[in-house]
């Protein structure tokens, strides 16, 4: 995947935090923690978001729109 370089600035206890974690070997480097920290929140963005949206379901209204769709089709299904 390509790359895109970009400044950031961080507090100074960050940044020193983030020195002891690479010191550590828990990160290979600064980019390489920051990239996964950043990638970690917008995928839990990304699944709140779901989460958000699926809570305004009616789980009665989604089971009898499920159910209304295998009427027809359940006796063309093989049975197992």
């Amino acid at each position: 995947m390509a790359s895109a370089k970009i400044a950031v600035s961080l507090h100074k206890s960050t940044v020193d935090r983030l020195d002891r974690l690479v010191e550590q070997g828990v990160y290979p480097s600064r980019s390489r923690a920051i990239q996964e920290a950043v990638d970690e929140r917008l995928s839990r963005l990304t699944r709140d978001r779901l989460a958000l949206e699926c809570s305004k379901l009616d789980p009665e209204y989604e089971a009898a729109l499920a159910e209304e769709g295998m009427g027809s089709e359940a006796e063309q299904w093989p049975e197992y």
